[in-house]
């Protein structure tokens, strides 16, 4: 199985009444309107303007006493995905730049036994930060992450695979496998637990914009499964421009707490190829979250 433990372990930590959802629903209309806005805006101006007031309706709802049991799942433009142990969900987004490139923003809310506020901000720092780097939240190597797998091994605490969508610019766009792991509290992104390489404290995917790419567990084989993606032509290898799928699937497979890359893999059924999750960047207005 996918997992290093049996899923039945894996239980919920924490639960508590919630009594608020008229509250909620109320501050998620709020949310619909300021998303559905910066979407539509014209500029980048607009377009962090209203996505600042969206943060700040967010952080606001997310104060109302037992928010964490509160789905939000009318936001389909904002990604928010939960552990399976149920002890934190992650909100994270994206917003389209004039340029072709994007933005990440996000928050990781944990949940508290009181159903209390406890969030850790997610500041994303691409542009200055080593794609290799282990990084805190206020560092964040920005993504859309749409699948959480968390792993545990000889009864230690467990870390988390984080699947996200990166986008990257007019040419080529990115996915990423991330490590979440806390340590004293504190979220911590990026951990050398794969196994083939150990230099590598996440794994970052390249490959042409209008191509796709799979990227995503697989219950049928017990790993997550992804395309193999090469160059057009042997002459281009390392132009990440010209990289597509070559039709083979390679995978991840969690061994001993570790990641073991198992290559050219045979699939029962072939994986759901649905990508990038977005519509195309060059239409900032169409933009909704496509949950795997």
């Amino acid at each position: 199985m996918l997992l290093c433990c049996a899923a039945g372990k894996l239980t919920a930590q924490h639960s508590f009444a919630f009594n608020n959802g008229p509250v909620m629903n109320k501050y998620q209309d709020s949310l619909l309107r300021l998303n559905e806005a910066t979407f539509n805006a014209d500029n980048n101006e607009q377009r962090f303007s209203l996505n600042a007031q969206f943060i700040k309706t967010l952080v606001n709802s997310l104060k109302t006493h037992g928010s964490f049991a509160f789905p939000f799942d009318s936001l389909k433009k904002i990604s928010v995905v939960k552990s399976a142990d149920n002890s934190f969900r992650i909100f994270s987004w994206h917003l389209p730049i004039d340029d072709g490139t994007y933005r990440f923003f996000g928050t990781i809310q944990m949940a508290t036994k009181d159903g209390k506020l406890k969030l850790y901000p997610l500041i994303d720092q691409t542009e200055t930060i080593d794609p290799n780097q282990i990084t805190a939240n206020k560092t964040w190597y920005g993504a859309t992450y749409y699948e959480i797998v968390p792993v545990i091994s000889n009864g230690k605490q467990p870390y988390y695979i984080l699947i996200g969508w990166k986008g990257n610019n007019t040419k080529t766009s990115k996915k990423v496998i991330d490590i979440l792991s806390f340590v004293k509290d504190e979220p911590v992104f990026g951990k050398a637990v794969f196994g083939n390489d150990n230099s590598k404290n996440r794994v970052i995917f390249e490959y042409n914009k209008l191509n796709s790419m799979t990227l995503k567990t697989d219950k049928n084989v017990g790993m997550i499964v992804f395309d193999h993606l090469a160059p057009f032509t042997p002459d281009m290898a390392g132009n990440f421009e010209f990289y597509a799928s070559d039709l083979s699937f390679d995978a991840y497979k969690i061994v001993n707490g570790k990641l073991k890359l198992i290559e050219d893999i045979e699939l029962k059924n072939d994986p759901n190829a649905q990508d990038d999750l977005y519509a195309d960047p060059a239409d900032k207005k169409n933009q909704p979250v496509k949950k795997l």
